[in-house]
């Protein structure tokens, strides 16, 4: 009996032993915990600061910042803004409870300096944020308080554009955006939003710039910008807003209305203008140069550039220059060429040589004629061998087709070979047919060359809507200059009915009378999928597919049927962009189609390109109220989730002695 009771203790002894180890454990792993106090949801608060906000007569540029708690600096070179600009990197960093700035350069006399942390400084425990923070302090007697805010927005799409610097100049010049450093500057958030601090009274010119080398002013022609055509003059006004209240008292809000506690009317000084809308461009320009050349087959050149260019001069230099020898592709910017050698003869010289001139970018950058000499080597040439005829494997010239099984009422049939063809200029090399119930009767079509590419046609025929059509090219009904031909080809296609279409007619307002305009419709995704010229005040858009399209309509100022981007050397700013601020639902079979009235005015630039198909949303930056809710939320939601393969707390430590059950 005794040594039953003395083994029972010994076990109580140590199952005490263990489950105080555990509860310590416990109590570890659960720091914040509601029996750990309450999370700390507040924003590091500032105790003292050296040099003080504001103070004067500022000589050295050691910052020293001190608060309530630990902190620490998110992403300081991102986040921190210092102006005027450093041309020296200033040294940001936090040490305990301190943030410390060390500015490099040296300080100019009389002037505004401030610091704008945005929201970079962090308690070092909850990550919680101290907004919009700024410290200001001067050199001389004055402090300059000025302020003006605005926006930045891509002409071509306006998407806000995030971390381009926007700056000032009181040199009114516009050579002051090329040779000088900004006097101010701010940098622009995800919302594309800028807010510019520490301004003296004045005139001045503002300026938005994407700074690749970080010198702080337009001096490559890369750099995407953004300009005002006019001038600013920052002020200020006094206003009214209206500030709300609320009940502190969570447990004392029973209703709605209990929420608000008081609504009541505040008096504030308004920094003035802070409705600058900037629209970024880049202007184009690109280092024109040389960029490669090759030969990869005896009746193929190509010559490409780093940039578009004007059509170069190519002149043969080892046979007759006056001979038609070849047959240009090029892109629409004349960036890559492709010549498909025609003569025979001429492919089969070994080594091609031509003189070529071209425009190319000099170190002033400024575009000067020069003149290369080329020689393109045939390296695919391989002697021929007695049996390389034999059991050789015939090799086909490729045709490519937009056709597809269900065909759309207002598209032309495509036609692309692998390579130039001769003579494709009637319907003779391939027969296009109407199909129904089986009997098939041949149809005309014109044929149109492709302006871009020799290769290229499009077969122009009346396709009328559900009907089915047959289009066919007969085997070797079809050579290329080189000795290929087609293998037997069959396409056949129904062209959708009319009843699966919708259609939208866009009644636009807002616009000049005369002022040329075109809107495209666009996709999810932001692309375009149709385009229609404005004309007497509107646009119809047939044939539509059903799905969710949107809209925006761009002023073709020079009416060449494309945006056009900006150039600040000349003054021009980019073509104007709107966007109609809702999406189009088209349903199929509509009668009389749908019809939307569009004032392109009636909305700020900044609030009309619809969430949707905006690609650069803000980030929406959760509180730390928010993540522990969510966090609760999940707990919760796991805690009433039943587990078969979980333990009642403390099962294990009756398990050393069964007869404690």
């Amino acid at each position: 009996m005794s040594l039953s009771r003395s083994w029972y203790f010994n076990v109580l002894g140590k199952t005490a032993s263990l489950l105080s180890v555990f509860l310590a454990f416990y109590s570890c792993a659960s720091i914040g915990s509601p029996s750990g106090g309450d999370y700390d949801l507040d924003p590091p608060k500032v105790i003292s600061c050296s040099p003080q906000f504001n103070a004067l007569n500022v000589a050295n540029g050691k910052i020293t910042i001190e608060f309530d708690e630990l902190v620490q600096v998110e992403n300081p070179n991102e986040k921190v803004i210092i102006t005027p600009p450093q041309s020296k990197m200033p040294v940001i960093q936090a040490i305990s409870n301190k943030v410390k700035v060390e500015l490099r350069d040296s300080l100019l006399p009389n002037t505004t300096y401030t610091i704008d942390f945005t929201d970079a400084i962090v308690d070092y425990n909850e990550g919680n944020p101290l907004e919009s923070f700024s410290l200001s302090f001067s050199t001389g007697d004055k402090l300059d308080s000025l302020v003006v805010s605005g926006k930045v927005l891509a002409a071509e799409n306006l998407e806000p554009v995030k971390g381009f610097y926007v700056g000032l100049h009181s040199n009114l010049n516009d050579s002051a955006f090329t040779k000088n450093r900004f006097l101010r500057i701010s940098r622009t958030n995800d919302k594309g939003e800028f807010a510019i601090r520490g301004i003296a009274e004045g005139e001045y010119r503002i300026y938005a710039l994407n700074d690749l080398n970080r010198d702080y002013k337009y001096d490559n022609p890369s750099e995407d910008i953004a300009f005002l055509g006019t001038t600013i003059i920052p002020f200020t006004a006094p206003a009214t807003r209206l500030d709300t209240i609320y009940n502190q008292d969570v447990k004392a809000i029973t209703d709605s209305a209990k929420l608000i506690e008081e609504i009541r009317e505040v008096s504030y000084t308004r920094f003035l203008p802070d409705d600058i809308l900037l629209r970024s461009f880049s202007s184009g320009i690109k280092r024109q140069y040389l960029q490669k050349y090759e030969r990869p087959s005896a009746s193929i050149l190509k010559i490409y550039f780093g940039a578009p260019t004007a059509m170069p001069q190519i002149e043969p230099l080892n046979f007759d220059k006056n001979k038609e020898w070849a047959l240009l592709e090029k892109t629409p910017q004349n960036d890559t060429l492709t010549y498909w050698i025609t003569d025979a003869s001429v492919a089969g010289i070994d080594t091609l040589s031509f003189k070529i001139t071209y425009p190319k970018t000099d170190s002033l950058n400024q575009l000067v004629p020069t003149t290369d000499t080329l020689h393109f080597v045939d390296k695919t040439r391989k002697p021929k061998k007695e049996n390389d005829d034999k059991d050789k494997e015939i090799t086909f010239l490729n045709i490519k087709t937009n056709i597809s099984g269900i065909f759309d009422v207002d598209k032309n049939i495509s036609v692309e070979f692998e390579k130039p063809v001769p003579g494709f200029a009637d319907d003779k090399n391939m027969r296009l047919y109407s199909v129904v119930d089986s009997v098939e009767t041949q149809i005309d079509y014109n044929i149109e060359a492709d302006s871009l590419n020799p290769r290229k046609y499009l077969l122009i025929a009346k396709l009328e809507a559900g009907n089915k059509f047959k289009l066919v090219a007969d085997s070797a009904n079809i050579w290329s200059y080189d000795g290929f031909w087609n293998k037997p080809e069959s396409y056949e296609f129904t062209v959708r009915p009319l009843s699966q279409y919708g259609q939208l007619y866009i009644d636009v307002t807002g616009l000049d009378k005369d002022a040329p305009a075109f809107i495209e419709l666009l996709d999810k995704s932001d692309a375009p999928v149709r385009k229609r010229n404005v004309r007497d005040g509107g646009a119809l858009f047939k044939n539509l597919l059903p799905g969710t399209y949107y809209a925006r309509i761009i002023i073709d100022e020079n009416n060449n049927g494309m945006w056009d981007t900006g150039n600040f050397e000349k003054g021009l700013q980019p073509e104007m962009v709107y966007y109609y601020n809702k999406p189009f639902e088209i349903k199929a079979n509509w009668k009389h189609g749908m019809e939307e009235p569009w004032n392109i005015q009636s909305l700020p630039l900044d609030q009309q390109k619809p969430t949707e198909i905006l690609k650069n949303k803000p980030t929406e930056k959760k509180t730390k109220r928010q993540e522990l809710e969510e966090r609760d939320a999940k707990k919760n939601k796991q805690s009433a989730t039943p587990d078969s393969n979980k333990r009642v707390k403390g099962n294990e430590f009756r398990n050393y002695n069964p007869q404690l059950n």
